[in-house]
Order: C-alpha cells, then structure tokens, then sequence
C-alpha cells in the first residue's frame, strides 16, 4: 500500500482509544479474570431514517447465505466515537448489521497491560451489547504478529534459561484465557493477523518467535491453541494483501504460508481478505480489467488448498479521484461492485465485513488525508448517517450474488 501503512494507522487509533481508556480495571493472569463492571450497553435506539425504508444489508445477505457486518468500537458514553455507546452509530449498526468485530479492544495492547494481567473491561462491555441484540461477534485477533503490534513488555520479556517452554506457556496462556473466557459467545477468530513481511515475502519475527524457535512454530501453536481452547470456531489467518498493482509479493508470501500449514497440518479454516482498497483513477472498468486476473488467479489457489474465504475488513480510499463528491461516490461505488462482484462469485466466501459503517470515524481520514483537502468517502454512508452510493453497491452485489449451499 502506499503512504502510511494501515498498521500505522491502526496504532494511532489504538493511541487515542488508549487515552480515552486511561484507568479502567485489570485483573491478574494468576488469578480471577474478570475485570470491573462493563459499561451498560445503551438502550435499543431508533434506525436512522436513511435505512428504515427497504431490508438492511444484513437482511440481503442473508437471502444469499451470507452474512454482512461492520466493526465498532468501545467508548464512554456520548464520546463521538464508532461506538456501541453512540446512539447514532448503534442505530447504524443494529439497522444494517448481523455481525461484528472489535476494532481493538481484543488485541494484546489492549486486553494484556503485562505478562501478569488482562483487562477485559471494554471488550466485556463490547459483546454484551452485541449479545442483547443477538448479533454475531468475530474476534479480532489473537496474535497480530509483528514487533511493533505487540505490547512493548512482550519486546523486551525475559524468557528466562528455558525460551521455549516459557514462549509456549505465555502464548497459550494467552489464547486460552480469551476463547474460555467467551467460549461460544465468538464463532470465528482471527487467530493470526498481517504475519507476512510485504517486502521480502518472510515471516515477521517477535521476542516471542525468537524465544520458540521462529515464526512458523509460533503461528502454528497459536492455531492448535486455539482449536484446542475453542473448538467450535472458524479458525482465521487475515491479512492485508490486495488486488491492485504492486501486491505480486504479498500475494505470494501469503500462498507460501496457507501451503506450509496444510504441510503441517495446522488446523487453519479461512483466509481473512482484509480488503482497504484503493482505487487507480477514473477509468474503473480499466483498472479493474487490469487487476482481477491476477487476484483471481490468487484466490484459486488458496480455496484449491481447502481455505474458506472472508472479507474482513472493507474500505475504498478514494485515490486518483477529482474531489467533487458525485463523480467521487460513484467511482467508489463501481469499484465496490466490480470487487464484490468477483470476490462473491466463490462460494467460499458468505462473511462480509466493513471496516467501520460511516465516514465520521474511519481510521482513513485521520493519517492519511487527501492532498486537495477533501474529507475521505472510505465507507457505505457519509459523516451525517446518510446512505451513499457504496451502500446501493453492496446491496446490488448481495441480491445478484449466486447463493451458497
């Protein structure tokens, strides 16, 4: 991707949400893990008017046997956030979505503060909400294997004179404290996230792989604990590799990886296509002639190894686009299609997932600006709640796609 990578993005949301969460509870890893009392889930709240005419995108899916959702946040109440606390966001979600996912409340920064203590108090709070009104809930990860993603006393841990005994049992403590403590509660996670290095097709390296041996011991322990620890879910390794130009490498480490855990026999079920697109220009119809060979050629591969298929987290970023928010809108919208379009003629793939329902509180905007000062158009309704022309798309791709089994 170019400019600012997305997981730079991700941490200076992390940052701010980190602020906004600045004392709330732990609990220590030894001993009970619950933390205070989660914030109450906020009374039902009216759909937005935009959406109470016509089936939510939710309601389409699921004619198709697919399913539609979004990712959302924790906040305090009234915080101007994509959040469950919200009202108008909550309205949002609870009119279009049958399913979601944290954005970052269950991620090491946020749920293990040390190797001592974990914090469940805004994730907890989180899926009560989406528990009382029955909507699905994805985890949303349980390794994000990178250095800089991982919590800075995990960098610098001291493993002590046996590495390889204490990186398994501080890995597995972890992954089963999480899927125990919300046993059935989540159906999917994505076990690993973005563990592919873009640039040389390798595997990234952590103190925590450096002390068990090298990265693909530890992604692997990381999918058998969690099979082991919650047997009932779909078990995903997500990434971020895409179908625009300049992606050839990622593709390519991405396939070398799905083929070493069937070698292996690592229990992974799904590829978690991550999709923040960026548009080429214009000319729609020629860039995407241009990608979608490829990216089918991709997607070949991994459902002939065995592999499920979801979208994980969609956006556009509107590049190569004159500001004028029509001409804009609609280039994002036909870009939206042509890539659902070919992504929903697998019948692998039934989950569907936005990276955030409205413009106000995509992580787009906030790092990586326009440079004629327009304000980003990256999700399926504007900063105001009002449907845009992506949302028409999604809804059009949901009603032609063929229907799965």
């Amino acid at each position: 991707m170019t400019g600012i990578s997305r997981r730079e993005g991700l941490m200076i949301a992390a940052g701010m949400v980190l602020t906004a969460c600045a004392g709330s509870g732990s609990s220590s890893a030894t001993g009970a893990t619950s933390g205070p009392a989660p914030t109450p889930a906020p009374s039902p709240t009216p759909s937005p008017t935009a959406t109470a005419a016509g089936p939510s995108l939710n309601a389409i899916a699921r004619t198709k046997g697919m399913r539609f959702g979004s990712a959302f946040a924790w906040s305090a109440a009234g915080a101007d956030r994509g959040s469950f606390a919200n009202p108008s966001y909550a309205a949002l979600i609870e009119a279009e979505c049958g399913l979601l996912v944290p954005e970052n409340e269950l991620k090491w920064q946020f749920v293990r503060p040390s190797a001592t203590a974990f914090d469940f108090s805004r994730f907890d709070a989180m899926i009560d909400y989406a528990d009382a009104r029955k909507l699905a809930v994805r985890g949303h990860n349980l390794l994000w294997h990178q250095p800089k993603w991982m919590p800075t006393w995990e960098e610098s841990y001291d493993f002590g004179p046996n590495p390889v005994t204490e990186a398994e049992r501080l890995l597995t403590e972890h992954i089963r404290t999480v899927c125990l403590r919300y046993g059935t509660r989540i159906g999917s996670y994505d076990v690993v996230n973005e563990a592919v290095n873009p640039g040389d097709t390798s595997l990234y390296q952590t103190a925590l792989s450096r002390a068990l041996g090298g990265p693909e011991a530890t992604l692997d322990l990381a999918f058998h604990s969690a099979r082991t620890f919650a047997p009932h879910a779909q078990l995903v390794y997500n990434d971020y590799m895409s179908w625009e130009p300049g992606n050839a490498n990622h593709r390519a480490g991405v396939l070398k990886l799905l083929e070493g855990f069937k070698t292996r026999g690592t229990p992974v079920d799904a590829l978690g296509v991550q999709s923040h697109l960026i548009t080429q220009g214009t000319n729609i119809a020629a860039s995407v002639a241009a990608q979608q060979a490829d990216w089918r050629h991709f997607l070949d591969q991994v459902v002939a190894m065995g592999y499920k298929l979801l979208i994980t987290e969609f956006d556009v970023r509107d590049n190569n686009l004159p500001a004028d928010i029509a001409v804009r809108d609609r280039a994002v919208a036909d870009y939206t299609r042509a890539y659902l379009d070919v992504m929903f003629a697998y019948p692998q793939l039934s989950d569907v997932l936005v990276w955030g329902m409205c413009d106000r509180y995509s992580w787009i905007e906030g790092f990586e600006p326009r440079g004629d000062g327009a304000k980003r158009r990256p999700c399926p309704y504007d900063s105001d709640f009002d449907p845009k022309p992506m949302r028409t798309a999604f809804a059009e791709a949901f009603a032609a796609a063929p229907a799965r089994s």
